[in-house]
């Protein structure tokens, strides 16, 4: 019990660590670069280019491909723990697109444009970025279809928007801890960040020189340390309660300067404005958006999750004609880090969940041929 409790805590400290950092090892940055994108808004991102990576090998036949999307505040990188040989994301079987989501620092975003640099830039939505994420698998990679969309949090927010714009594009969805229509919670969450951020005088209305440091620790306080976990995971870390003050202090520190606030205001914005049925030509019924999707669907929720929380998503597998849905890791209460490959408990799980829907979806591999 003692091990398991130590196992718990430190993987609870890796769960204020962000998407690793790339390293030299890793497949290169690439970057295409769309031009103006014009948004469902009607505004227009201008010089856009969208950023990504790829694992594995497309086969001939281009059979093989699948697309991952990222969650809030992550990169490229959120879902390494499941791709590689032998993994979920098996390398030596299917080509793996990793993309990088607008707003996040890496595809343009409010803190590297130079034409629409900071408040500037215009709002954007879910469906942006899933916008984005077609041109570049049409447009520049000659993909027309996909094995699967795969994606975490708002990642899987973005794979359930794929599956009902784009129904015939892909086999199957594997949506983890996702939304399909932001509740008021989560937006009570979101706008409690922001309000961190543009609260604090440092923030000066978005035309900061450094950091507005007070704002972004509570900001991750907020998110990242309360609704992001749960309290089963502070208890199994801390025997002594009052331990986590410097604990916390220490992990906010550490993040600073990670992720700029004002791509993460523009993230949230996008966050809470998500609902399948306002999908064009839905007229906001999501019910109708839900059954439109035709893929084969993984829907996996986290036990207690205090950011998407997990009624939210499993109400709406209840109107998908070919849905799983089930609980990571049952019995234990990681909430939503359960889906962040932080406790090796859930990383086992998650893989061979995956794989074994992914097996079902090729028919072992027989439709990649």
């Amino acid at each position: 019990m003692l091990t398991a409790i130590r196992a718990i805590a430190l993987a609870a400290l890796l769960a204020a660590t962000p998407a690793l950092a790339h390293g030299p090892n890793q497949p290169p940055h690439q970057l295409y670069k769309i031009g103006d994108l014009k948004l469902e808004s009607g505004d227009v991102i201008k010089d856009f280019a969208i950023s990504y990576v790829t694992h594995g090998k497309l086969n001939e036949k281009k059979s093989n491909a699948i697309l991952m999307v990222t969650a809030i505040s992550g990169n490229h990188h959120r879902l390494d723990f499941l791709i590689g040989p032998g993994k979920a994301l098996d390398t030596d079987k299917y080509f793996i697109i990793c993309t990088d989501a607008i707003g996040n620092g890496l595809t343009t975003s409010p803190s590297n444009s130079t034409a629409q640099p900071r408040m500037a830039f215009p709002k954007f939505l879910i469906r942006d970025m899933v916008s984005s994420q077609h041109k570049l698998l049409t447009d520049q990679l000659g993909i027309d279809h996909v094995v699967a969309v795969v994606g975490p949090s708002m990642g899987g927010m973005q794979v359930l928007q794929w599956g009902v714009s784009q129904p015939d594009f892909m086999d199957s969805l594997v949506a983890l801890v996702p939304l399909a229509k932001t509740p008021a919670w989560s937006v009570v969450v979101m706008e409690a960040s922001r309000k961190a951020i543009m609260l604090d005088p440092a923030w000066k209305n978005g035309d900061y020189s450094a950091p507005p440091e007070q704002g972004i620790r509570l900001w991750r306080d907020i998110l990242g340390f309360l609704s992001a976990r749960s309290p089963e995971m502070y208890r199994d870390q801390f025997q002594n309660p009052l331990d986590v003050l410097p604990w916390l202090q220490q992990q906010e520190t550490a993040q600073i300067k990670l992720f700029d606030a004002n791509d993460w205001i523009y993230q949230t914005w996008a966050y809470e404005r998500h609902d399948l049925g306002t999908t064009p030509g839905f007229n906001g019924d999501i019910i109708k958006a839900l059954r439109a999707i035709k893929a084969k669907t993984l829907i996996m929720t986290g036990t207690k999750d205090l950011l998407n929380p997990e009624y939210e998503p499993q109400d709406a597998a209840r109107h998908i004609r070919d849905v799983r849905a089930i609980t990571i890791s049952p019995g234990t209460v990681t909430g939503h880090a359960a889906a962040g490959g932080l406790l090796p408990a859930d990383i086992d799980f998650l893989n061979r969940e995956v794989s074994q829907f992914l097996d079902v979806v090729t028919q072992n591999g027989r439709t990649l041929q």
